[in-house]
């Protein structure tokens, strides 16, 4: 039986091996100094390492030359050990090792005795990731789907959504139940403080038009920092922006039961119109949409105990 939820692999793995020393003292890890005040700028990719868009957008900035204009830049590739597993072959068996290594960001759980290659390396990096100001993440999605940041459930993380402005959709969520995720660890998730992070989502893993999504929402970014001049300098925006859109979620769906399938399928941001829609079952209970004009975001292909199925939300700005 053919499975519907196979997709072809459009893009190739950079080659990220120039880059494994670094110069922090971590491998895969490089900081740019400018030597001018200003905060200090953070991208991540392959914190799940079968999601390769970021990782060929940091070699692109690499292979620019980047400099920051003013404060620090740091540009960070996260769970090696998963991505050297990569495989076009068998591209879903990469996203970590043992566990998911965006997951794992509390002190609780970094600092406790639990053990895996993905918390070792978190480990690792947190010194780094506790130094940054401002975090953006490169992420992809299961299935083909409109880029989305995800900009956490605090107000600033929304504001900084809609300072960046693209991709054209914007949401805001607590994340999972099986553990934190890195955009929110820290001063992220802390609304006294003024550090602030963004998740992006830029498409369907190995999509061509996702590496686009990744290298226009970067540079986005990296200007909104001061890292860049997109208007004077060599690494400029190629796309023009949409009006934002917010969805914010209400109900993530939680597996509880061994199993859980859903009523048809699913890719993501689909409107579900009428309240009460049946979405799914959790084991033998049934997931219905809670209010009309239900958004479903991001539905799951790992559908076992413990994990996200899909987050239920509405609209509710429009930009």
């Amino acid at each position: 039986m053919t499975d519907p939820y196979a997709y072809t692999v459009e893009i190739s793995a950079p080659d990220i091996s120039p880059y494994r020393k670094g110069n922090t003292g971590i491998e895969y890890a490089t900081t740019l100094d400018s030597g001018q005040s200003g905060p200090h700028v953070m991208v991540t990719a392959l914190v799940h390492g079968n999601e390769i868009c970021g990782a060929i957008v940091l070699d692109e900035l690499f292979r620019a030359d980047i400099r920051p204009l003013q404060g620090k830049l740091t540009l960070l590739f996260c769970n090696i050990t998963a991505f050297e597993r990569f495989d076009v072959a068998n591209p879903e068996a990469s996203r970590w090792v043992e566990e998911d290594f965006n997951r794992v960001w509390t002190a609780e759980v970094l600092d406790g005795p639990r053990d895996s290659a993905d918390l070792r390396r978190a480990r690792i990096i947190r010194p780094l990731v506790d130094s940054a100001d401002l975090l953006l993440d490169i992420h992809s999605m299961q299935h083909p789907s409109d880029p989305l940041l995800l900009a956490g459930p605090l107000a600033k993380g929304r504001r900084f959504a809609a300072e960046i402005g693209f991709p054209a959709l914007a949401v805001c969520d607590h994340g999972h139940a099986a553990g934190r995720r890195m955009r929110d660890y820290g001063g992220f998730g802390d609304a006294a403080s003024p550090k602030n992070a963004l998740l992006v989502e830029c498409g369907q893993h190995w999509a061509k038009r996702t590496v686009a999504v990744a290298r226009e929402t970067t540079l986005r970014f990296l200007a909104r920092c001061g890292v860049i001049d997109a208007e004077r300098g060599p690494l400029r925006f190629a796309e023009t922006p949409l009006p934002q859109q917010t969805v914010e979620v209400t109900h993530p769906v939680t597996i509880t039961a061994e199993t859980f399938r859903f009523a048809r399928p699913f890719t993501g941001l689909e409107v579900i119109e009428q309240a009460g829609t049946l979405i799914g079952w959790d084991g033998e209970r049934e997931v219905h949409t809670p209010y009309d004009r239900c958004v479903l975001v991001m539905p799951s292909k790992r559908l076992y105990r413990g994990q996200t199925a899909v987050r239920m939300g509405r609209f509710v700005t429009a930009h």
